[in-house]
């Protein structure tokens, strides 16, 4: 009893402390931030590039499928247990399997994981094509920072670390944005930021000197990890011109 008291407790102080740190963030962050995150959000943030958005429509689509699939399911049998249960007079019956429902309920399923595959393959395999690129930049991940070099078109031979603005890093250091303070963007915020062109193919080249970062644009639908001693990539073309974290 004493080790669940204990649970219960750390739980409950768990739980206290989400609370408390989300009251906190919302108390800070009373509109939605152009290029992401929105207040309160639910849903994948508004893309800005064509991957982005569909992606978007296949995370609607396979639920969509998903939600008919579980409705159907468990309606049927719901239905059937109300309909057969004892407490009306129904007897157990004795039958076998029937070959014809065994091969239904196996192709069924079958077909449609193959028809959902194939939905998503176009955009899985345009996600991972880096060819053609019109700039590629290489970002190294570091603690707490990024470094940026551009390697291939505009902007070549430039490179720059970016971190969090000083401002809000010593905002940070003082345990936040003072009270009725509004910071929209706490903690998100750079002294550097990497730009780059509307409407042009970026290659983004990942790498770290420490530990794994994982480089990520909600908004372009990309998050590739940096890997020390690894080289990766990834890609994206920005449709507007904005601000996106």
């Amino acid at each position: 009893m004493k080790s669940i008291s204990s649970w219960l407790a750390s739980l409950g102080m768990s739980v206290a402390a989400w609370v408390a740190s989300s009251i906190f963030t919302l108390a800070h962050a009373v509109s939605d931030l152009p290029g992401g995150p929105a207040v309160n959000q639910l849903n994948l943030p508004a893309g800005a590039t064509k991957i982005a958005e569909e992606q978007a429509w296949l995370h609607w689509f396979m639920l969509v499928v998903c939600t008919v699939i579980f409705v159907a399911v468990f309606a049927v049998m719901f239905y059937s247990i109300w309909k057969h249960r004892k407490s009306v007079g129904h007897k157990p019956a004795n039958f076998h399997e029937s070959v014809a429902v065994e091969i239904a309920w196996t192709i069924v399923p079958f077909v449609i994981v193959v028809f959902m595959g194939l939905m998503a393959t176009k955009t899985v395999v345009a996600m991972k094509d880096t060819t053609n690129a019109d700039l590629t930049i290489k970002a190294t991940g570091m603690q707490w920072k990024w470094g940026y070099d551009y390697i291939k078109g505009e902007g070549e031979g430039i490179g720059f670390v970016s971190t969090l603005d000083t401002a809000q890093r010593e905002m940070s250091n003082n345990g936040g944005p003072k009270k009725g303070e509004v910071v929209d963007d706490y903690l998100l915020k750079v002294d550097n930021p990497l730009v780059v062109p509307v409407g042009k193919k970026v290659r983004i080249i990942t790498t770290a000197n420490d530990v794994i970062h994982a480089f990520a644009v909600p908004a372009f639908g990309i998050k590739q990890d940096a890997i020390p001693g690894f080289v990766r990539d990834t890609w994206f073309r920005a449709e507007k011109v904005g601000d996106f974290h």
